[in-house]
């Protein structure tokens, strides 16, 4: 095979479109079920409180899964590397220890969760009417938690070896298998009671649960080459879970970060007009659609920047981050444009009434991130490359130092101080974007992730 530094751009560009594919796929597939059960609480009764309990509990959800990404970012790239150094063996070895790690982790999430879950809930700003919907969908979510996290865990182990159409073939049956449970369970179908926000997460984790089965019983069927996973308990590798931690809890406190961003705006929103967290909590279904692609071929050029380095290729990884970056600014400026124009017809498909305040803010939200869509991509790029090479640290720098000292006190300063309301709060979050990617630019250039993070 002629060696990756070696090809062409072109073809470069193409095993990464080959790649990210099926994972926009999944990731549609995903955002696109929560979109599904979003429409139909739309339509049950007194629809605004359902939906602004739904947005608190889906953050909430969000919040918890921290550490689940930080494990899935160090598993993706130690097996990316043992795939590119090609050990199998190796690959295997990691799954597994990964997939007992998931399991305790899972758990651990499932029961604090629940105890938490009221207080956590109101320091968000639930109110009264809000907080008994929020409870009907969180609780059910959480004790399903392990079901979720080993999906995201396979979808990533299967990533890092380069097959990312069998996740995909999993999703879809996941996807249709929640549609149908959750029309039964929201409103009432097949004899069914009408569960709403309760029925939503019930048959989220049916179909989860379903999925999580059927990917464990196709890669024991050995349908991924170089890539098994056993039933049984094993000893703890310790030396491989320290160095997973290692590259795996600042990506988990990157996301903490991010999701700390997300809260302090929905906390401000709460304070400015309970009907604009509503329209975020609509914005951010849109939101997470329109950054499928973008995050999607991040994901990929992480795992074949790990494959790269694994195979000591770093002018590879160079050149995958530079077909990802174009790649991505196309996508995610196209789809920028797309918010911008059609944010009204959009907003619509919820449901939600022309006239209800909870439209305004919403449309407001979706334009003002249309416009950073292009640099959004540009910088989700170059994450990509800094976890697929390891060098965690650096991103968590760069969104910590950003988010923390220039996005949220920005967001306060041009809300309140400033009287600029809801537009002054949601401004800040695509406006910090242009320091991240200044940041993390000056960091691609100095080569220090060709030389850190995860090693065969």
């Amino acid at each position: 095979m002629q060696p990756a530094a070696d090809m062409p751009s072109g073809s470069i560009t193409k095993r990464l479109f080959d790649l990210a594919w099926p994972i926009i796929g999944l990731n549609v597939l995903q955002v696109l079920a929560l979109a599904v059960d979003t429409a139909m609480i739309g339509r049950t009764p007194n629809p605004e409180h359902a939906l602004t309990g739904m947005g608190y509990g889906s953050q909430l959800v969000f919040l918890l899964m921290v550490a689940m990404i930080g494990l899935t970012v160090g598993t993706v790239a130690f097996i990316a590397r043992a795939k590119g150094g090609g050990d199998d063996a190796r690959a295997r070895h990691i799954l597994h220890q990964s997939v007992q790690m998931t399991g305790i982790l899972g758990v651990i999430i499932a029961l604090v969760g629940n105890v938490l879950a009221e207080p956590m809930l109101l320091a968000l700003g639930a109110d009264h009417n809000t907080l008994e919907p929020a409870l009907d969908y969180l609780r059910p979510l959480l004790f399903g938690t392990v079901f979720y996290y080993l999906n995201i865990l396979f979808a990533a182990a299967l990533r890092g070896v380069g097959n990312t159409r069998l996740a995909f073939v999993v999703g879809l049956v996941m996807n249709g298998l929640n549609v149908v449970f959750n029309y039964g369970l929201i409103l009432g179908n097949y004899g069914l009671p009408a569960l709403g926000n309760t029925g939503a997460a019930l048959g989220t984790v049916l179909a989860q649960a379903c999925a999580m089965a059927l990917m464990i019983v196709l890669i024991r069927r050995n349908a991924v080459p170089g890539l098994g996973i056993s039933l049984r308990l094993a000893p703890v590798d310790r030396p491989l879970v320290k160095q997973l931690i290692g590259v795996g809890w600042p990506a988990a406190a990157d996301m903490l970060v991010l999701n700390a961003a997300f809260l302090s705006i929905i906390g401000m929103l709460g304070r400015i007009d309970q009907a604009a967290v509503g329209a975020h909590s609509l914005g951010l279904r849109v939101q997470a659609l329109a950054f499928v692609p973008g995050m999607s071929i991040s994901q990929a050029v992480g795992a074949m920047v790990g494959q790269a380095l694994g195979a000591h290729d770093p002018p590879a990884a160079r050149k995958v981050l530079r077909s990802g970056v174009i790649l991505n600014a196309l996508v995610m400026g196209t789809i920028g444009l797309v918010l911008i124009v059609f944010a009204a017809p959009l907003v619509a498909a919820f449901g939600v009434a022309p006239s209800s305040p909870m439209t305004g803010y919403a449309i407001t939200w979706m334009q003002l991130l249309g416009y950073a869509m292009p640099l959004v991509g540009v910088y989700i790029g170059f994450t990509g490359l800094l976890q697929g090479s390891g060098a965690t640290r650096i991103s968590l720098k760069i969104n910590f130092v950003i988010t923390v000292f220039i996005q949220i006190p920005a967001s306060f300063v041009l809300g309140f101080t400033l009287g600029l309301g809801a537009w002054g709060v949601w401004f800040a979050f695509p406006a910090v974007v242009v320091f991240k990617l200044a940041w993390a630019y000056v960091a691609y250039r100095s080569d220090v992730w060709a030389k850190t993070g995860a090693t065969a």
